[in-house]
């Protein structure tokens, strides 16, 4: 186990430490376990859209994440403080880890000025500014109650000048010590984001001295940005082997299925993405055999389930034919169904890359899911 604040710690399974290849693990938290790799639902506003928390259990969720920028803005931190923190709210008794409002600085560029002591926003709601600074993201974090928290970041977009990307590792350097030295809960543990842009060379330089200060996990930010696939890979290729090999690694905003494959090989522990949620909002299902468009006219009278053999509470009850009239008819029931279904795929998906992990062939098993998923392409 690692030296963490209280409750917690990330053990290997299936053999010794090594800087790089995919691995089998289990990350203790005060509010229960984690087996890794893991995908991590995004509950943005301390809701994972539509899907009551019982639900996420049903379907295998493990952990669920919630946004600091969001959050600070409405309801505001104090408020969910004073509602009893992020797990009573929620009604989730699992661990919930909380981004820092750094991929804010990417998504909301029109509406931030960055500088040396932080990001001002004008925000989104009413147009008023807000400023968040390493300290201040930490006391929002410490105020939501999160399990894990991060440190503040700034991350770049794709494609960006090196000069922009060199800026943006040093100001992610200098902020996350100074969140390591506002971080207060003993019951949170806080992890630094490593950016870099795709330069192999500021990948490099961000971690080395992330990894200097001791943080007891640390997450990959900065990719699924813009950049093709081929670049994701060759840039988690150098970084993931920085990070020390008896740390949890986290790779942020990303759910791509062929790049959560290659990350997993890399050894990339935990995940995090809207797209179960955001794609089941539009009526585009995850199945075994790729993407379909439930809204498409031959899915009119069409008795199956979403995807054939899955065991989630939507393909055991409702056909596809019924699920593309509720989408037609503007019925909310849809989204919340198809959202039911995506995010069980993810947890289905990351259940056969630890058993394959498990059996010693996830090179094997890992080539096969995505010769299948991707067979249309």
């Amino acid at each position: 186990m690692t030296t963490s604040p209280e409750g917690f710690g990330w053990q290997r399974l299936d053999g010794p430490t090594s800087p790089g290849g995919p691995r089998l693990g289990r990350l203790a938290t005060p509010h229960g376990t984690v087996d890794t790799p893991a995908f991590v639902p995004v509950g943005t506003k301390a809701t994972v859209k539509g899907v009551r928390p019982e639900t996420l259990r049903e379907v295998g969720v493990q952990i669920v994440l919630a946004n600091t920028y969001h959050l600070a803005l409405r309801p505001g931190a104090e408020v969910v403080r004073d509602l009893g923190g992020l797990h009573a709210m929620m009604g989730w008794d699992g661990p919930i880890l909380t981004d820092s409002g750094g991929f804010q600085v990417f998504s909301l560029a029109r509406l931030r000025r960055v500088t040396e002591e932080g990001v001002t926003f004008r925000n989104h709601v009413d147009g008023a500014e807000m400023t968040l600074a390493p300290e201040s993201a930490v006391a929002i974090q410490n105020d939501l109650g999160a399990d894990v928290i991060m440190a503040l970041d700034v991350c770049a977009p794709y494609p960006c000048p090196r000069e922009e990307a060199e800026e943006a590792v040093r100001l992610t350097v200098a902020w996350a010590a100074r969140c390591r030295d506002a971080h207060r809960r003993t019951d949170q543990a806080l992890w630094g984001i490593v950016q870099g842009g795709v330069h192999q060379d500021l990948r490099r330089a961000c971690a080395e001295r992330l990894v200097a200060m001791d943080f007891p996990g640390y997450a990959v930010g900065g990719l699924s940005v813009g950049e093709e696939h081929g670049q994701l890979c060759e840039t988690l290729g150098w970084t993931v082997p920085l990070l020390p090999p008896d740390r949890p690694r986290y790779l942020m905003g990303v759910g791509e299925v062929r790049d959560v494959v290659v990350a997993v090989g890399l050894g990339v522990d935990l995940f995090d993405c809207v797209l179960p949620t955001r794609n089941g909002r539009n009526a585009c299902a995850f199945t075994a055999d790729g993407m379909i468009r439930l809204k498409n006219e031959r899915f009119r009278t069409d008795r199956g389930p979403v995807e054939e053999g899955c065991d989630c509470p939507t393909c055991r009850r409702f056909s596809r034919g019924t699920i593309r009239h509720l989408f037609a008819a503007g019925e909310m029931l849809g989204p919340i169904l198809l959202s039911i279904h995506n995010l069980r795929f993810f947890t289905r998906l990351f259940g056969r890359l630890r058993d394959a992990l498990r059996q010693g062939r996830f090179e094997a098993e890992g080539q096969a899911l995505l010769d299948r998923y991707y067979r249309s392409d």
